[in-house]
């Protein structure tokens, strides 16, 4: 009843700092990738309402039925921020979730794009959405956010191993200066720069998912509802 036609279950291949802390092991890239495309059927069975009985090489139910279902399928989106990843965003899932800096990169979106082709699906009309960090203010609250999120420079690299967000952290103030860590975020006061930079993406195909790590979260929506939204063209 909240969101009533907006609401979308997101999947990927996992991080170590959540995986290995619930289950002592995270396995590599390959097979988290194997296990991906494997859950996501039994997932859409369930919704179907009937018992499902599934043999896969990861996962197994017997006559498992989902009393509590929506009305219609949750659609599936699945995360990516590498070619293999997004063909199968393509491909398995009805969507993609990926961040500003990877779906500007042509290799992303024609991994994607294949992956949907091969399934029969039309990749133009997918949901993208696309994580956009933003900063309503100056170099205060943006180094303020930056601190918080120093990883996100490179979240997917060396750093998904990392277990321990402590070390994750510690690794991210040795790597990277506040500077370079919102160097590309859109930031300030002025409204046309964060209307361009949304704008962008929507022209591309994407839909911007507004992220703000600054401490005044009402000024951030309060400036995107008067000021920026209203001016977006789909």
């Amino acid at each position: 009843m909240l969101s009533p036609g907006r609401v979308f279950l997101g999947v990927g291949t996992g991080e170590a700092l959540n995986e290995q802390a619930a289950t002592g092991r995270f396995g590599r890239y390959p097979e988290r990738r194997a296990r991906l495309a494997e859950a996501i059927d039994p997932i859409r069975a369930v919704w179907s309402g009937k018992r499902v009985s599934f043999r896969g090489t990861y996962y197994q139910t017997e006559d498992y039925k989902l009393y509590d279902r929506p009305a219609r399928p949750v659609p599936i989106y699945v995360a990516a921020s590498g070619p293999k990843s997004a063909y199968l965003a393509g491909e398995r899932g009805d969507g993609w979730i990926t961040s500003a800096a990877d779906f500007s990169r042509p290799e992303l979106q024609e991994a994607f794009a294949a992956g949907a082709r091969a399934a029969g699906k039309n990749p133009a009309t997918m949901p993208k959405l696309v994580e956009t960090f933003v900063v309503v203010g100056g170099r205060r609250e943006a180094e303020y956010a930056a601190r918080k999120w120093r990883f996100t420079v490179d979240a997917f690299g060396d750093l998904l191993y990392q277990p321990d967000p402590v070390d994750i952290q510690r690794i991210a103030e040795q790597r990277w200066t506040l500077p370079e860590v919102y160097a590309s975020w859109p930031r300030g006061t002025d409204p046309q720069v964060h209307i361009a930079a949304l704008q962008k993406i929507i022209d591309a195909g994407g839909t911007p998912m507004v992220h703000s790590g600054q401490a005044d979260q009402r000024r951030v929506i309060d400036f995107y509802g008067d000021r920026v939204l209203p001016h977006l063209r789909a």
